[in-house]
């Protein structure tokens, strides 16, 4: 059997079903021709997201979906001032250890055609994007050494941490304010670690209306993803299907001049190396 190292999860052109794929060319950005109109093709994967296996059935791809379900995924963990620039940005020591919020289930959100949806509460003028290198933990684990911590990771994919500012500066405490519906995108492709033996030599750019507003590299990580593990992991079950997101470069809208708000139609992508670009459009919402 063949394990994949280019999984997407998507609906079909050939029965309008969703299924996972293996993608046929892993050369391209998918996450670019979704948005061109170019074709996509993916062998079928044969199990779950933990388990596949490839075939040798080439399905077309109608609709991008993001790479782990709702149903998949068991907790959103999530790092705040995990970049020394983007702490440096903001005025903030570094912190002695992870901060860590988390984001429910219900705000994972699918790549291009899908949208961003701002809810009425956060239509305030500062909704901002963070783009973000997220882990997804492939088996579980608690107690993990930094040692063998990569060995836990099933695959890395892109994401934006969405999130409400003003709604986030009322509290200390942010899960709120950055868990609203749809607030964590993440795709279009997730990427195995033998393709991405270290995490630590990534490309992060965030790109808003065409003008790239983040540009960083995870070589800048406070806490790298090892220690990201193992610290997350001391006297706590780390289960398969956790996703980590990593924390975010310099470069915020909040802390732009003039500031940067994700506005109703904006485009926003976060294009990481190795993985592609997750884009999506923001849609604010009418309820």
């Amino acid at each position: 059997m063949t394990a994949w190292t280019h999984l997407i999860r998507f609906v079909a052109k050939e029965d309008h079903a969703i299924h996972l794929g293996q993608l046929v060319d892993t050369s391209r950005d998918i996450g670019i021709d979704s948005i061109e109109g170019v074709k996509i093709e993916a062998y079928l994967i044969n199990g779950t997201i933990f388990n596949g296996h490839v075939t040798d059935i080439v399905y077309t791809v109608e609709r991008l979906l993001s790479p782990v379900s709702e149903q998949d995924c068991t907790y959103i963990r999530c790092l705040g001032l995990n970049y020394h620039d983007h702490a440096k940005e903001g005025g903030f020591p570094v912190p002695e250890v992870p901060v860590l919020f988390t984001k429910p289930r219900t705000a994972l959100a699918d790549p291009f055609p899908a949208t961003i949806t701002v809810p009425k509460c956060a239509q305030d003028g500062t909704s901002d994007y963070e783009g973000e290198l997220c882990a997804v933990i492939g088996k579980s684990g608690r107690d993990i050494s930094e040692e063998d911590a990569l060995d836990y990771v099933l695959g890395y994919t892109s994401s934006n941490d969405v999130s409400a500012r003003k709604l986030q500066l009322l509290t200390a405490q942010w899960s709120f304010s950055k868990g609203l519906d749809g607030s964590c995108p993440i795709g279009p492709v997730l990427v195995s670690p033998s393709v991405i033996p270290d995490p630590q030599t990534l490309q992060v750019k965030t790109i808003h209306n065409g003008n790239v507003v983040q540009n960083g590299t995870t070589a800048d990580m406070i806490f790298n993803i090892r220690k990201q593990i193992s610290y997350l992991s001391q006297g706590t079950t780390l289960e398969a299907g956790s996703l980590i997101l990593t924390g975010t470069p310099a470069g915020i809208g909040y802390f732009k001049t003039p500031r940067v708000v994700l506005e109703h139609g904006d485009d926003i992508r976060v294009e990481i190396s190795k993985i592609g670009t997750l884009s999506n459009r923001v849609r604010y919402d009418v309820r």
